[in-house]
C-alpha cells in the first residue's frame, strides 16, 4: 500500500482549513485516512501550522511521499531538514551531537525569521492604521474648513448690504449735488450765449 501525506479541506466557502493526514494514496481527498497528523490554516498571516513532529518524522522515515503542499509544509517546520540530517548521521557523515545542534541552530534561525516576519506585519499594519488616521483628520479639516467658507460669505453679504445701504443715502445726496450743479452749468452756458 503506497501511503501519502497530504492534505483533508475543512472550513466554508473562501476560508479553507486543512488537517495533514497520512493516507492511502487510492482514498479520497476527504476520505479515509490512517492518522492525522496536525493543521495547517492558511487564513491567518503567517499561516498556522501545528504537526505532531515525532509521528511526522516516524512516517517520513517508513517512506509516506509527501505531496507537493505537504513536502513545503514539512519543510517549513524542519520534519525533511531533520531527516536528512539522520541520514547524515547513518552514513557516518555526522555525528549525533552535530546533527543536534545543526538542527537547534536552523530553528534558532527560522524562529527569528518567523519573529520578523510578525513584526514587520505589525509594523506595517501600524503604519498604515497612523497615515489612515492622518488622512481622516486631514479630511476632517478640510471639510470643517468647507463648512466655514461656506457659512462666512452669508455673513459677509449681510455685511456688504448694510454697507451698501449706508453708502445709498451718501450716493443720493452726491447726485442731487450733481444736478444741482448741472442747472447752474447750463446757465452759464446759456449767459455765454446771450453774450456772444
Amino acid at each position: 500500500m503506497a501511503t501519502k501525506i497530504r492534505l483533508q479541506r475543512f472550513g466554508k466557502k473562501g476560508k479553507p482549513f486543512f488537517h495533514v493526514v497520512v493516507a492511502d494514496s487510492r482514498s479520497p481527498r476527504d476520505g479515509k485516512f490512517i492518522e492525522r497528523l496536525g493543521s495547517y490554516n492558511p487564513n491567518t498571516n503567517p499561516a498556522t501550522i501545528e504537526i505532531n513532529f515525532e509521528k511526522t518524522l516516524d512516517w517520513v522515515n517508513k517512506g509516506a511521499q509527501p505531496t507537493d503542499t505537504a513536502r513545503a509544509i514539512l519543510s517549513y517546520k524542519g520534519v525533511l531538514y531533520k531527516k536528512h540530517l539522520q541520514g547524515g548521521v547513518k552514513k557516518g557523515a555526522l555525528t549525533e551531537e552535530q546533527a543536534d545542534a545543526k538542527f537547534a541552530q536552523w530553528l534558532e534561525t527560522k524562529g527569528g525569521q518567523i519573529e520578523g516576519k510578525k513584526e514587520g506585519l505589525s509594523s506595517t499594519k501600524e503604519t498604515a492604521r497612523k497615515a489612515a488616521l492622518a488622512a481622516e483628520a486631514k479630511k476632517n479639516a478640510d471639510r470643517a474648513a468647507a463648512i466655514a467658507a461656506k457659512n462666512a460669505p452669508v455673513a459677509e453679504e449681510v455685511v456688504e448690504e448694510e454697507v451698501v445701504a449706508d453708502e445709498a443715502p451718501a450716493a443720493e445726496a452726491a447726485t442731487e449735488e450733481v444736478a444741482a450743479e448741472t442747472p447752474a452749468a447750463e446757465t452759464t452756458e446759456e449767459e455765454k450765449k446771450e453774450e456772444a
